[in-house]
């Protein structure tokens, strides 16, 4: 056996350093042969590449499978980072959308504050709500508004739309608002078309009823309900909201008022139905009859 081995490696040498001179003169060949410039190499060159090259494409095969394997991985990883940036950015233009959604909002409560048609002898101020009770057993919300505005307890509160509540505790920087469905509010109306006076009585629900209903045969459900100006608390005309049926069959308010995103509020200076109507100049007007009524008779005499 080891006489063998011997043999096949006195055998195997010689061989492979002879099919290593003979590759190596090939190559040189070769060489030479691409590097003469002769019109008959060329064309013998060009003959040698047209026969070659074609059937070369089984063996190109798998580089061109490879190559074209990393360009749709590098084309996969282009469109993964793309993904990436697009969902950051959809994110980005969720956020703005909201903070558009939120201003857009803002602005048509501000447009319905400027387009509330009122009293022309009623001025308001307009206050930032800045927090709500959070109690269930009390609801109103805390104005940045004051006695530093000129705020009275008792005058009302609207929002773009209806009548919220009114002023209930006043101080120097900040005013206390109690809702109309707070338990304690009591708020004369009428009903209309029908005329009916009721009063709306809070009790913490988001409808509160009404009470003290004369023909109650007379309201249907969507009958408008506006304050009514009885006792001088509230001035007459503000829309309070619109008559709903619960499920027990008693009539409530539905208010007009968003109490759920109450951000902005309307305080109206009123100072009772008295005073609105009877002006200054209507005292002024009177003060002077009597007077002349009483000359001619002091001259009579």
């Amino acid at each position: 056996m080891a006489r063998e081995r011997q043999n096949a490696n006195e055998y195997t040498g010689p061989l492979r350093r002879l099919l290593t001179a003979v590759l190596v003169l090939v190559l040189f060949a070769v060489f030479l042969l691409w590097r003469i410039d002769s019109p008959r190499v060329e064309r013998f060159r060009a003959q040698v590449t047209d026969a070659v090259v074609p059937n070369l494409d089984w063996a190109m095969a798998p580089v061109t499978g490879t190559i074209n394997l990393l360009r749709d991985f590098q084309s996969y990883q282009r469109l993964s980072e793309q993904n990436q940036e697009l969902r950051s950015e959809l994110r980005r233009m969720q956020t703005w959308k909201e903070a558009a959604l939120q201003l857009e909002q803002e602005n048509a409560r501000l447009l319905d504050l400027n387009n509330v048609r009122l009293d022309p002898r009623l001025t308001y101020v307009t206050g930032v709500v800045l927090a709500d009770s959070g109690s269930p057993f009390r609801q109103s919300v805390l104005l940045n508004v004051g006695a530093r505005d000129g705020l009275v307890e008792g005058w009302a509160t609207m929002d773009g739309i209806g009548l919220v509540g009114r002023i209930s505790g006043v101080g120097e920087n900040t005013a206390r608002v109690i809702l109309l469905t707070d338990s304690s509010s009591r708020i004369p109306a009428v009903i209309q078309p029908s005329g009916q006076r009721t009063i709306v009585a809070g009790d913490n629900s988001a409808a509160p009823p009404i009470d003290f209903l004369e023909n109650p045969e007379m309201v249907r459900p969507g009958d408008r309900v506006i304050s009514s100006g009885d006792g001088g608390v509230f001035p007459a005309g503000l829309l309070i909201g619109q008559i709903a049926a619960d499920p027990g069959g008693r009539l409530r308010v539905r208010p007009a008022a968003d109490f759920e995103r109450l951000e902005f509020l309307r305080v109206l200076r009123h100072h009772g139905t008295d005073t609105a109507i009877n002006a200054p100049t209507v005292v002024s007007d009177a003060a002077p009859a009597p007077a002349a009524i009483a000359l001619p008779a002091d001259a009579g005499e």
